[in-house]
């Protein structure tokens, strides 16, 4: 049973579906998540239609406690990318459940 799907799974998934070669299926995947990736530090969101959307948002510097040796720390502040599933992909994963 596999536990994650990783990159070089979903390329040959394009390789094998569209049938590319696998040099140009990893580049089209990689330049994919690169227009995610500037999409996200230009606009702050990314709404895929019927898959979800990707938001950034900023968290603040904050006190934290290790909850070992109850040593307080601080973290810092940090963009983080939050995602929203949308109710199609939320259906689809229900429907598959159901099944």
């Amino acid at each position: 049973m596999r536990i994650n799907l990783t990159k070089k799974e979903i390329v040959n998934s394009i390789y094998m579906q569209i049938g590319y070669s696998k040099k140009i299926s990893e580049t089209l995947l990689d330049d994919f998540f690169q227009i995610i990736f500037e999409s996200l530090k230009k606009n702050k969101k990314v709404k895929i239609s019927k898959f979800g959307t990707f938001e950034l948002r900023h968290k603040k510097s904050r006190i934290g406690r290790n909850p070992k040796t109850k040593e307080k720390k601080v973290i810092s502040q940090r963009n983080v990318v939050l995602f929203k599933p949308s109710k199609e992909l939320k259906n689809k994963i229900n429907q598959v459940n159901e099944v």
